[in-house]
């Protein structure tokens, strides 16, 4: 993806490498960068005030008919100026967490099975746990769902293997 999403001062900005936003006025002192909030996009984004400006004047009249009230006011809006730097991924530094989980998880796996869990658990989907989870018994049932809340941390299987416990508890 080559552009993001911010949310810098309550709005929402498309940014892009290099580009320069005039947005209303930031802390940030002439020079120095910030990291605004990102909404969507993966990379890191990194905001470098260039200068405080002022945006055009903003007349205002007010007038009423047939009384000789009239009122003139003007406004100029405080806006910075800023440069927009796209960082690398923030993903990247997740795969190498991902590369080493399936080293630590395989010892567990052996163990969890052990316990009782339904054979072939871990290449499961889903679908396929909510439909076998009416059918095990409370044991497989408990060791499916602590191996789910220690490793995958699906909440459909989760949620799954809560009812179906429910449900066991239900008919005891």
């Amino acid at each position: 993806m080559d552009y993001a999403i911010i949310r810098l001062g309550g709005k929402q900005y498309r940014v892009r490498e290099g580009e320069t936003l005039v947005v209303d006025r930031v802390k940030a002192d002439e020079g120095k960068t910030f990291t605004p909030d990102v909404l969507l996009g993966d990379a890191t984004v990194t905001a470098k005030v260039v200068a405080h400006e002022r945006g055009p004047k903003i007349r205002i009249g007010k007038y009423r008919r047939r009384t000789g009230y009239k009122r003139h006011n003007g406004f100029r809006a405080a806006t910075s100026r800023i440069e927009i730097s796209l960082g690398g991924a923030k993903k990247a530094a997740a795969p190498k967490k991902a590369a080493e989980a399936p080293k630590a998880e395989k010892p567990a796996v052996v163990e969890e099975h052990v316990k009782g869990m339904p054979s072939g658990y871990e290449e499961m989907t889903v679908a396929q746990i909510s439909e076998g989870a009416k059918t095990w018994n409370r044991p497989m049932l408990e060791a499916a769902l602590e191996y789910e809340q220690a490793h995958a941390a699906r909440k459909g299987a989760i949620a799954a293997l809560e009812s179906a416990l429910k449900a066991k508890e239900g008919d005891s």
